[in-house]
């Protein structure tokens, strides 16, 4: 896919080929700095893309990990999910060199699943930060641009650099009135009567609306 400019999206649930990617309603990449797609850019080293689905079908790795991303979330451009477990590199070995690929069938396998790598609901990841393998980033959260995330990530924190959490979006009750109104699951009507309270910082006043229109 080609960016047209800086304003263009790629709405990712409608374009993914990749079996071990899900994607949720809304979520979008922005790619125009980077010139690539989503699953050519942003997701690295996940069997089941087009170079690698003949050896994903054939069974050979077993299951292996997938990119899970939620409901409207925004992705910016030359954003990296990094994926494929530990890649055959193990650290605890006398050697991170995967001696299969030079001597052989032989030589065992060097690699570990990582987990699957979860990005909740309503999460915001900045241009060019990098999301390792096994992470989980919850719902609400904020990723700066250029950080590296080696760890999960608390619903509705801010975090730079490497881990670095800057801030709570909200107080603790707040986030249990979020948590609980799971919003991203409303109906786009429920959405649009809402827009109001919606673009806003009242979280007391959408949870009041919850309370009279959505919860049963």
């Amino acid at each position: 896919m080609q960016f047209e400019t800086w304003l263009e999206s790629q709405k990712l649930k409608d374009t993914i080929t990749n079996p071990n990617i899900e994607i949720g309603d809304y979520s979008y990449y922005s790619g125009y700095y980077h010139g690539k797609s989503f699953e050519e850019q942003a997701v690295r080293y996940l069997l089941g893309d087009q170079v690698t689905q003949e050896v994903w079908q054939s069974g050979v790795f077993g299951e292996v990990d997938k990119l899970i991303i939620g409901k409207f979330c925004s992705i910016a451009s030359g954003a990296i999910f990094m994926m494929a477990g530990n890649q055959g590199h193990r650290i605890d070995w006398i050697s991170t060199f995967p001696f299969g690929n030079a001597f052989g069938d032989d030589v065992p396998s060097g690699f570990k699943r990582a987990g699957d790598t979860v990005i909740g609901n309503d999460v915001w990841i900045g241009s060019e930060a990098m999301i390792m393998p096994g992470v989980n980033i919850g719902n609400g959260a904020v990723i700066g641009s250029r950080s590296v995330i080696t760890k999960d990530v608390a619903p509705y924190t801010v975090v730079v650099a490497n881990n670095h959490v800057v801030k709570e979006r909200f107080t603790p009750e707040q986030v249990e009135m979020l948590t609980e109104m799971q919003w991203w699951d409303w109906s786009e009507q429920q959405l649009k009567q809402a827009m109001q309270l919606m673009c806003s910082g009242d979280v007391e006043q959408l949870y009041n609306y919850y309370l009279e229109h959505i919860k049963e």
